[in-house]
Parts: C-alpha cells; sequence; structure tokens
C-alpha cells in the first residue's frame, strides 16, 4: 500500500495539507488571544489549550509516518508503522478524548482515567515495537472497539446530564448546545474507526484523511463558538449539599420568610422589573438579583416542576405574546423577529423552539389565530 501511495502526487499533496492544517489550528488556538470566528465569544481557555495539543499531535504524528512512504524495506515500514501506532496511542487517542470530555463545562472532570484506559494499549504498542510483530494487534483492536464502545456510552451519558445542567442555570442556550458535541464524538469515532479497523488499500487513506481535515475544521469552530462557563461553575453550590447551602445563606443573613417567599421575590425582582429580558441572565445571577442563593433558587424551581431555563422562557414568552397583541391593537407594522429580540431572544430559532414547546403551536400559525380573532372582534 505505502508504495502505491508514495507514486501518487495526489495523496502526498493532500497529506502535506491536512498536516498543515493542523499545525495552523494549532497555532491559531495556542498564540491568537481573539476569535476571529465570533468576536463576541469567549471559548474557555482549558478547551482551547487541549485542543492545540490535540492538533498538534495530529501533525507531529503526520510527519513521523510521512517517510514510511518511501521507505524500502519492509522491516523498516513494520518498525515506522508500530512506532507511529504506539504514538497515536499515547497522544492523538488520549487527547481525542480529553477534548470530548472538556468541552462538559457543568464540572471538571479528571483526566487520569484517560491515562489508565490507554495503558494497556500502550503496553501493547510497546511490547509489539519489542518484538517487531503485529502478533498483539487483534487484541488490541478488541480492546480499542470496548474502549470505543464504553466511552460512547459515558459521553451520552455525560451529555444528557449536561444538558439538564444547562436547562437547569442558563436561560439562554445559544453556544452551549450540547448536540454539537453530539457531533464532534461521532466524528472522532468515524475517524479511529476508519483508522482501526479499514487498514487496506488507497481508499482508506484518503478516507482517513478526508475524516482528519472535516475533525480538523469543525472542532476548530465548536471549540471558538462555545461559551466559556467557568464563572457560572464557581459560582455554583457543591452537590453535598443542603447543609452547606443552608450555613450559606444563614451566613447571608436572609430570613426563614425569604426562603419561604421565593415566589414573591420572583415577581418584584424579576417579573415585575422585567429582568428576565437580559441575555445570558444566569440563576446565580438571578439569585443575587432576589436576594437569595443559587442551591435555594434552583430548589425552588424543582418543586414547581420545572427548570430554570423553562421559568425564564416562560416569561419572555409571555411578554412576546403581549407585545403581539398590543402592536396589532394599534395597527403597528411590526415583524415577528423583531418582537422576538424585545422579548429577550437573540436567535430567533431558540423563539421558535421555546414558543412551539410553550404554546403547542408555531408561531406563524399562532399569530395568523390572534389576527384573525381581532378581525372578528372589530366587525
Amino acid at each position: 500500500m505505502y508504495d502505491q501511495i508514495s507514486q501518487d502526487p495526489l495523496f502526498i499533496i493532500f497529506y502535506t495539507a491536512v498536516t498543515a492544517m493542523a499545525v495552523i489550528a494549532s497555532c491559531y488556538l495556542l498564540l491568537r488571544r481573539g476569535n476571529a470566528f465570533a468576536p463576541e465569544i469567549t471559548p474557555p481557555a482549558r478547551l482551547r489549550r487541549w485542543t492545540a495539543a490535540f492538533f498538534a499531535s495530529i501533525a507531529l504524528n503526520h510527519l513521523w509516518y510521512m517517510p514510511i512512504m518511501f521507505l524500502t524495506s519492509s522491516d523498516d515500514i513494520q518498525t515506522t508503522d508500530l512506532i507511529g501506532g504506539l504514538l497515536d496511542c499515547m497522544t492523538v487517542i488520549p487527547l481525542a478524548i480529553v477534548v470530548l470530555l472538556t468541552m462538559l463545562q457543568d464540572r471538571r472532570r479528571p483526566l487520569w482515567p484517560v491515562a489508565l484506559m490507554m495503558a494497556p494499549l500502550v503496553a501493547g504498542g510497546a511490547f509489539s515495537i519489542a518484538q517487531r510483530s503485529y502478533t498483539l494487534l487483534p487484541m488490541m483492536y478488541v480492546y480499542f472497539l470496548l474502549l470505543g464502545i464504553g466511552l460512547t456510552i459515558y459521553t451520552v451519558h455525560a451529555l444528557r446530564q449536561y444538558g439538564r445542567w444547562l436547562r437547569d442555570n442558563y436561560a439562554d442556550l445559544e453556544h452551549k448546545e450540547v448536540w454539537q458535541s453530539f457531533v464532534v464524538l461521532v466524528i472522532m469515532l468515524l475517524v479511529f474507526g476508519i483508522y482501526t479497523y479499514i487498514y487496506e488499500g488507497t481508499a482508506y487513506l484518503y478516507a482517513l484523511l478526508a475524516a482528519f481535515a472535516v475533525l480538523i475544521c469543525y472542532l476548530l469552530w465548536r471549540v471558538e463558538t462555545l461559551s466559556d462557563l467557568g464563572v457560572a461553575q464557581s459560582q455554583n453550590i457543591p452537590a453535598e449539599a443542603a447543609a452547606n447551602g443552608a450555613k450559606a445563606e444563614e451566613g447571608d443573613g436572609l430570613s426563614q420568610t425569604i426562603r419561604d417567599n421565593i415566589g414573591a421575590l420572583l415577581q418584584k425582582y424579576c417579573i415585575d422589573t422585567r429582568l428576565y429580558l437580559e441575555h445570558d441572565l444566569n440563576i446565580s445571577q438571578l439569585a443575587k438579583a432576589i436576594g437569595t442563593n443559587r442551591f435555594y433558587l434552583s430548589q425552588y424551581f424543582s418543586t414547581q416542576g420545572i427548570t430554570y431555563n423553562a421559568y425564564i422562557n416562560d416569561l419572555r414568552i409571555d411578554h412576546f405574546t403581549s407585545l403581539y397583541r398590543e402592536a396589532v391593537a394599534e395597527g403597528r407594522y411590526f415583524t415577528a423577529q423583531q418582537l422576538a429580540g424585545e422579548s429577550g431572544y437573540r436567535s430567533y430559532s431558540t423563539f421558535r423552539l421555546a414558543f412551539k414547546q410553550r404554546m403547542g403551536q408555531n408561531v406563524r400559525a399562532w399569530m395568523q389565530e390572534i389576527s384573525t380573532n381581532s378581525q372578528d372582534k372589530q366587525k
């Protein structure tokens, strides 16, 4: 296979281009302070650094494999290939897992289990190099498959938890989307699936390079369009809990009356002041505004059977419907996008989804229904 690609200038150009993409992407994340993709967004610095390391590992491993295209000795090719596989197990694969975990900002997950998971593959790779043999590769492939299945199950579970955490703490979910992390996971699994199990023919190598190119572009864009939620994390009350939360509230001098009347406080300091129209209002900021802490406010929403996100969306949808009725009654020109913006939404698509969940019908159908009823009343 390697002798075939060495005679294919198109592949060499493609290979070089993907390597250069990885180098440029890594340098961009490490050296550029601003955000060229979305200047208004501040991405997580920790995620930026780990992703830069991941891109650098791709570039370095590509550089390692480059001479193999021009080697003629089968022993040299085998040794280079085995060392490259060991480098993949020590750098590219674990860093890919770390990037996935770092994307989840609900808590800082320990990274040492990643090294533990990769230890059998590293040991198998080192043994294969020492013996200059592919004997252990079938067992390593089986382990890698089990590792991929386990990682997928864990990631799906963690992403579901992360989605619930976002809805419990944030009014606006733009630039925090969970589903895009699923896309990153799928692309990564595709890349390593091709790398591990479809090992024959130049078509395999072209497919692998194409998958890496897509991964680099998409992951770079994803990292730069993901908001840093670190401030909210520092405000979050630990899971151990109610006792600590009670002590915190007593330390703030808040009375039992305040604890029992959070609904009244929300009416006075959130609804009456229209605080819910503020963009990126999180639960910690709202708790501070009404004179309580995040833990008790979260408990309040839980007893009401709603999430914080649902609470704010309900207020914003009510505001939109009020604005719409006023505009229709006064005969003023308006657009749904304009009214959605005045109701606290930066994204019209987010507004449409929230509106349908709350009202049970889409915006256009509801507006037509209200307009028709208004015309009937005038007649």
